[in-house]
């Protein structure tokens, strides 16, 4: 009757005889509302499975309204936290959602990258575990997204271009595309359809305000978004992929074939989102002063780190062809987290975390931090209600 039911020690002995990266394992449920917090957070999962097709095509079952989130050691100090209740729930969907936290400590001897990996691993054969229990359940809903063909000689509607900036510096900065590590690819178009069910997968340990977890990508608001558009507003003609490397060369080869791509798909206008902040700032700039450079109309989504007081410079790289940017946030913002009944994982990791200090954990439990602890609180796809104005 819609409900899904866990065997909890079957299910743990399963992944734990799989992995044997993995020492031990836990499982607990955080729902809506209640006083629980999670940290810290590596990655979230939407469960899903396919029951006909390949990716991109086909059809997929997907549970909605639930996740898996992976937990437990840190990894890196760029993972966050989850509150289920209370003013931090306000600055993450994933306090709606019903979350099934998979708490697990590694092996001994493991390198951070190998740590990752386990759990990173961990959550999406979780995740498509659980999903095999819808496999035979006809589903509440049916959303169809359709192979796109470019209409390039239907001039009533602008053609429009997503290009989709994927964190990809190495040193768990990491994303995947159809298993392959993102950094070691040139720009490339992909369907819509392939991202929405489930071609990216998320391996980093950014900033969790501004980090892109799985289950963002393959529930992507912008494509979604741009899919409604389609043959109404806009010719929606596909979606670029490029990557964010550290090495300058690297940046301006990825953003000089993004371009050209979209050049040669006739694109007229462009949306670009990235992940992370800083360095990712520099390939955000060279790419939209490209684009405007031919004449084809850019938007930028960004967050901004201006500072807890709003007022210092927001990101490591401006130009003057940006002047149509979307702001989703300044993630220095200052926020005070009350006490949780319960804490899955560890709360004195807020004091490793980046937005945290020694001295966010106070006596009575509660946090001082910035939002840029609280995840996806700044999301740059634009999954949340967060935004900034200039007054």
């Amino acid at each position: 009757n819609g409900v899904l039911y866990i065997e909890g020690l079957e299910f743990l002995k399963k992944m734990l005889d799989e992995d044997k990266r993995l020492k031990s394992l836990c499982i607990e449920i955080a729902r809506p509302g209640e006083k629980k917090r999670i940290i810290p957070i590596k990655d979230v999962i939407e469960p899903r499975v396919k029951i006909e097709g390949k990716i991109g095509e086909g059809l997929t079952l997907a549970l909605k309204g639930i996740s898996v989130i992976t937990c437990g050691q840190i990894v890196g100090f760029q993972e966050g936290l989850l509150d289920m209740s209370g003013p931090g729930a306000e600055y993450s969907s994933f306090s709606k959602l019903i979350n099934i936290v998979l708490t697990a400590k590694v092996a001994d001897g493991l390198t951070k990258q190998q740590h990752e990996e386990a759990l990173r691993q961990l959550g999406q054969r979780a995740a498509a575990y659980f999903g095999q229990a819808a496999k035979k359940i006809q589903p509440d809903e049916i959303e169809e997204f359709w192979e796109l063909i470019p209409r390039i000689n239907l001039p009533i509607l602008p053609n429009v271009i997503y290009i989709y900036m994927l964190l990809s510096q190495g040193l768990m900065h990491d994303t995947y595309v159809h298993g392959k590590d993102a950094k070691g690819l040139l720009p490339a178009l992909l369907q819509p359809s392939e991202i929405l069910d489930g071609a990216i997968v998320s391996g980093n340990c950014v900033s969790a305000c501004d980090k892109n977890t799985t289950y963002h990508h393959m529930n992507n608001p912008i494509i979604r978004e741009l899919y409604k558009m389609h043959g109404k507003a806009v010719n929606f003609i596909g979606v670029i992929i490029t990557n964010e490397s550290t090495m300058l060369a690297e940046k301006e080869m990825a953003a000089e074939h993004a371009v050209r791509l979209a050049m040669c798909l006739g694109a007229q206008g462009v949306i670009i989102s990235k992940e992370g902040f800083g360095n990712p700032d520099a390939d955000l700039m060279m790419i939209c002063s490209k684009l405007e450079k031919f004449g084809i109309k850019t938007v930028c989504i960004t967050d901004e780190f201006a500072g807890s007081d709003g007022i210092s410079q927001s990101l490591a790289d401006a130009h003057k062809a940006a002047d149509a940017v979307i702001s989703t946030g300044n993630a220095n913002e200052k926020i005070i987290l009350p006490p949780m009944e319960k804490t899955i994982g560890d709360k004195t990791i807020i004091q490793q975390l980046t937005g945290g200090s020694p001295k966010s954990l106070k006596e009575d439990g509660s946090l001082e931090v910035e939002l840029q602890v609280i995840l996806g609180a700044t999301n740059q796809l634009g999954y949340e209600k967060l935004s900034v104005k200039e007054i």
